[in-house]
């Protein structure tokens, strides 16, 4: 028990440290509302456990070994978050947030699938998976059973964090709608989710 109350302290801070999958919540929230942002953080999630379920059949450490794995993987996820924002961008530019179908459902498929990619696509979940976990691992466990477990635990603990951000960004968004304000979440989720990948671009493992 007390492995599992050191876990969540971690992943705690590490949740709670903006990213990637924070600026999709917002963007997509309040240019598309709060359906559109449980979406997007349930495939946040299901993302995270994708990874949880990769490490505890070891192919996470595939990823991490090879580097021809490594940079395919990051070079995918950076190209993905990168046209995400470009998208934002333009759209910001283009005006008509509150004309027509959500932004998003014209840019990088669903919301569902852009929180599920922006993870599946990220090797340093990957990384971050199998160099925190198998400290709390014991030795003389079943190591898959509880990497399964340790990651069931994390995704949980993202899902009440998003799901309650999302509430938060919907009730925002109804305090100040307007297509200015929804031009300018998408310009600043736009830039954050470029430079995350190039960020992601040019980091190493």
């Amino acid at each position: 028990m007390a492995e599992l109350l050191t876990f969540a302290a971690v992943a705690v801070v590490v949740i709670l440290v903006p990213g990637p999958d924070m600026a999709l919540v917002t963007r997509n929230t309040v240019s598309a509302g709060r359906r559109a942002g449980f979406a997007t953080s349930a495939g946040v999630c299901t993302g995270i456990l994708v990874h949880g379920c990769a490490a505890a059949l070891g192919l996470s450490a595939i990823v991490r070994a090879s580097s021809t794995a490594f940079s395919a993987l990051k070079l995918a996820g950076a190209a993905y978050l990168i046209y995400l924002g470009a998208q934002a961008l333009w759209r910001s530019w283009q005006g008509g947030a509150a004309d027509g179908p959500p932004a998003t459902s014209r840019a990088g498929g669903s919301p569902f699938r852009q929180g599920l990619l922006s993870n599946v696509l990220n090797p340093k979940l990957a990384v971050f998976f199998l160099t925190v976990l198998p400290q709390f691992i014991d030795p003389g466990s079943a190591a898959a059973p509880r990497s399964l477990l340790l990651a069931g635990i994390y995704a949980a603990m993202c899902a009440v964090w998003l799901f309650g951000f999302t509430m938060a960004m919907s009730r925002v968004r109804e305090a100040m709608r307007s297509e200015r304000v929804t031009r300018l979440v998408e310009r600043a989720t736009g830039t954050v989710l470029v430079a995350v990948g190039f960020r992601l671009a040019l980091a190493r493992r």
